[in-house]
C-alpha cells in the first residue's frame, strides 16, 4: 500500500462503564477482498483489563476484524491503535507509512490469537508447542522458555500433560495449550476468533472455564464466539456486527435480553 495521509477519524469513545484508559481502539475500519467489501467502517473501544465479546452471523466480518488487529490482514482504510500505538504504521511528518516485516513482527507481540483450529506442531510436545515462539521468535533462553511454559500448562490446567502429543491430547485439551501458547508472548490483548468452535459439546465447557479464568485476571481479550452463556456471564461489553458494521453495542445485560436493533433480536432469537 502508497503512503497515506493520516486521516482516519479520531478513536471512537470507550464505551459506558469503560475505564479512561483504551486499549484497543478501532476508528472507521474497512477491509475488502476484491470486490467484496467485508468491514465497512468498524468503530469501537475496549477499555484495557476488559472483555468484549462480538457476536454476529457467518460472514459478517467479525474474523477478518481479529486479523486486522493482529496484523495478518492489513485494512484498507482507517486506525487501528493497541495501548496508543497505530497497527500496522509509523507515523512521521503527518503521514502514516507501512511498516516492514520486521517492525510488524516486533509490534504483533502485543497481540496474540487463538484460532478456530488448534494449529499445534503435531511433531511438537504440548511443552515445547508453548515454548517455540518464546525461543525460537523471542529469543528466550530454553531453560527459561521451559520452566515458564511448564507454569502457562499448570494455569491452564495441563500440567500433567506437558510431554504429550496433540495427538494424545482431546480436542479440548489442545485449545487450552494453544491458549497457553497464546499467553507465553505475554501479550497485552489476547484475541480469540470462535474457540469452541470446533469442539464437540461436551469439551467445550473446559475451554470457556480457562478464558473465564483468564478474564477474572484482567486480560484484555476480544473474543468472537457463539457462546451466548459466555458473553452474558464474562463479558463487560457485547458487540453484535452484520454487513461489516457494528450494528449495536452495550452491556451483555442489555443487549442480549433487550437489543434495540432488530437484527440484533432475529440472531438471537436463533441462536438461544
Amino acid at each position: 500500500m502508497a503512503d497515506t495521509p493520516l486521516t482516519a477519524a479520531a478513536p471512537a469513545a470507550p464505551a459506558a462503564g469503560t475505564t479512561d484508559r483504551p486499549m484497543v481502539e478501532i476508528s472507521g475500519v474497512c477491509k475488502s477482498f476484491g470486490d467484496q467489501q467485508v468491514l465497512r467502517g468498524i468503530d469501537l473501544s475496549v477499555a484495557a483489563g476488559q472483555v468484549a465479546c462480538i457476536l454476529g452471523p457467518s460472514g459478517s466480518g467479525k474474523s477478518t476484524l481479529l486479523r486486522c488487529i493482529n496484523q495478518l490482514e492489513r485494512a484498507d482504510d482507517g486506525a487501528i491503535r493497541i495501548d496508543g500505538d497505530l497497527v500496522g504504521y509509523r507515523v512521521h511528518g503527518g503521514r502514516r507509512h507501512p511498516l516492514n516485516s520486521r517492525q510488524a513482527a516486533r509490534q504483533r507481540r502485543s497481540t496474540a490469537m487463538v484460532f478456530q483450529r488448534f494449529n499445534l506442531l503435531t511433531h511438537r510436545t504440548a511443552v515445547e508447542n508453548v515454548m517455540e515462539a518464546p525461543v525460537h521468535v523471542h529469543g528466550v533462553p530454553r531453560q527459561q522458555a521451559r520452566t515458564e511454559a511448564l507454569e502457562l500448562l499448570e494455569r491452564v490446567g495441563l500440567g500433567d500433560r506437558c510431554d504429550h502429543y496433540p495427538a494424545q491430547l482431546s480436542g479440548g485439551q489442545q485449545q487450552r495449550v494453544a491458549i497457553a501458547r497464546a499467553l507465553a508472548v505475554r501479550p497485552r490483548v489476547l484475541l480469540f476468533d470462535e474457540p469452541t468452535s470446533a469442539l464437540d459439546p461436551e469439551l467445550v465447557d473446559e475451554v470457556l472455564a480457562v478464558m473465564a479464568d483468564l478474564a477474572r485476571e484482567g486480560l484484555t481479550m476480544l473474543v468472537v464466539t457463539h457462546e451466548i452463556a459466555f458473553a452474558r456471564d464474562v463479558a463487560d461489553t457485547v458487540f453484535f456486527m452484520d454487513g461489516g458494521v457494528v450494528v449495536e453495542s452495550g452491556p451483555p445485560a442489555r443487549v442480549l435480553t433487550q437489543p434495540e436493533h432488530p437484527r440484533t433480536r432475529a440472531f438471537l432469537r436463533r441462536v438461544l
